[in-house]
């Protein structure tokens, strides 16, 4: 149902060095920079190549929690991401395991990015 998410940070710099490191397991990479009258917008993707992730200059102080979840290929990847958060300092939320309370098969990893938001890893395999 999405095409592209923008979240807005309060240091674009930061939080692209963060995706970038914690989620390299799992193919993001930064595929596409515009100017921004505040600094930079950043496009990231997966695996596909699209920039369906964006990182843009904040407007204004963040008031509210996005949850956000990007697929894995496989729980080996999920693993990857807690491994790449832990040596990266990163908070956990959740360690990896399986959420049968969402669906059999489900296994994901909750971790808290640098402006607070609640991001994941999943795999929906069984």
């Amino acid at each position: 149902m999405l095409d592209h998410l923008f979240v807005q940070v309060a240091d674009v710099d930061a939080s692209l060095a963060f995706y970038l490191r914690v989620f390299a397991p799992i193919g993001m990479r930064e595929v596409l920079r515009f100017p921004h009258p505040d600094g930079l917008e950043v496009g990231l993707a997966g695996p596909d190549g699209t920039a369906s992730f964006w990182l843009s200059p904040a407007a204004g102080a963040e008031t509210r929690e996005l949850h956000i979840a990007f697929a894995a290929a496989d729980r080996a990847a999920v693993d990857a991401v807690h491994q790449a958060a832990l040596a990266a300092g990163t908070e956990v939320l959740h360690a990896p395991r399986e959420w049968p309370e969402y669906h059999s098969g489900y296994y994901g990893v909750y971790l808290r990015d640098l402006d607070g938001h609640n991001v994941e890893a999943v795999f929906h395999g069984h």
